[in-house]
């Protein structure tokens, strides 16, 4: 695996996370297990990244997101009892861990998390999740862009729909909306120039027979 799908976490830094399941199992089997995989995401990471936008394919996952700062972590940590806090958290507050090692952590209760609850559901053993997990540093302008739409349109190169504004399974619908959400919907709207540029942006990604990008190429294969 080429060491950039391995980037260290860093205050600020913009990364594009993913996984697999191993040897392409499913990742979700109904509706209720992608919305609890959401549930859990929103628990064990909201606290320590913004996101941009996600989406769930049968087999793995896309999340863009952005570590959050130094201050708004410590902040986070240091309002919990005490006694609630892990062993890497403790010594986050101490400035003996780094942020690296804490975000890390973070994504992999997750998967534990939601690994443990699925398994248990579908008398399964095992590991769920390919590891590591893979985290491209989005440290340009442009591949920012380029990530946002492969993100919503990945379960077209999936071959999924025909028409990837149809598929349920991604934030595309939550950034047309105007219901409440987690995400940094304002944000990304102001970056493409509002909504309309948004959509028009993304527009003409299903008429691609070969949608795909060198730089994301190995994300889900």
């Amino acid at each position: 695996m080429k060491n950039n799908y391995l980037a260290n976490f860093y205050d600020g830094g913009i990364f594009h996370v993913y996984n697999r399941t191993n040897n392409k199992e499913p990742l979700f089997k109904s509706d209720e297990n992608r919305l609890y995989f959401l549930k859990q995401y929103t628990k064990y990471l909201q606290p320590y990244v913004d996101t941009f936008c996600w989406s769930l394919l049968p087999n793995h996952f896309h999340f863009l997101v952005r570590v959050k700062t130094q201050q708004q972590i410590k902040y986070y940590l240091n309002n919990l009892p005490f006694e609630m806090l892990k062993p890497i958290e403790k010594k986050y507050l101490k400035d003996t861990a780094t942020i690296e090692l804490l975000v890390e952590f973070e994504w992999k209760r997750f998967f534990t998390s939601y690994s443990m609850a699925f398994n248990k559901q579908h008398k399964r053993a095992g590991n769920l999740f390919h590891r590591p997990f893979k985290r491209a540093d989005v440290n340009k302008e442009s591949y920012f862009t380029q990530v946002i739409i492969y993100i919503h349109a990945n379960a077209f190169k999936h071959k999924l729909c025909k028409d990837f504004t149809k598929y349920q399974w991604s934030s595309w619908h939550t950034m047309l909306s105007n219901n409440a959400t987690h995400l940094c919907r304002q944000e990304v709207l102001e970056w493409f120039g509002g909504l309309q540029p948004f959509i028009d942006a993304h527009m003409g990604i299903n008429e691609y027979d070969n949608f795909t990008d060198a730089a994301m190429e190995e994300d889900d294969e």
